[in-house]
Parts: C-alpha cells; structure tokens; sequence
C-alpha cells in the first residue's frame, strides 16, 4: 500500500505545473503572437508598397491583421463586460 502511496505522489507531483500554469504565461504569448502579427502584415504592407511583394501576399496579410484585431477588441469587451457584471454584484 505504501508504494501506490508514493507511485501516486509522484504522479500528482509531476502533473502538478499542467494544473497550475504560470500566472499570465498564457496571456504574454497571446500578445506576442498579436504582436507578431502585426508586424509581419506591415512588413509585408512595405514591401508591396515597394513592389517586392505579391498582391496576394498583401490582401492575406491584411485579412490575418483584421482578424487579429477583432479578435482583441472581442476579448477585450468581454473583460470588460465581466467587470461590469462584478461591480453590478452585490456586496
């Protein structure tokens, strides 16, 4: 009995960091990957504007930048409206 005891303390011990992630870590990628995908749709804006770039490339770029960018004002209104529903509680 005292060996499962310490087979299954070792498990929980070992799955623990998947049960508690790093606070924030998953939101910092989040903005670097936004961040990256900004960047690479003016990047890629430059070039066509330089003639070094495909159309296709330009209006694909642009489409993943918009999609980026409503994506975060989409999660930045439900942090906000899940603000406003906590301020609206009663205490």
């Amino acid at each position: 009995m005292e060996m499962s005891a310490v087979f299954a303390a070792r498990g929980y011990a070992s799955l623990r960091p998947a049960t508690q992630p790093e606070p924030g870590a998953a939101f910092q990628a989040l903005a670097r990957d936004f961040a990256a995908t900004l960047r690479e749709g003016e990047e890629t804006a430059r070039a066509a504007i330089a003639g070094r770039a495909d159309p296709h490339a330009l209006v694909q770029a642009l489409a993943q930048t918009e999609l980026a960018v409503e994506t975060a004002v989409t999660v930045r209104d439900r942090v906000v409206e899940a603000y406003q529903e906590i301020l609206r509680m009663p205490v």
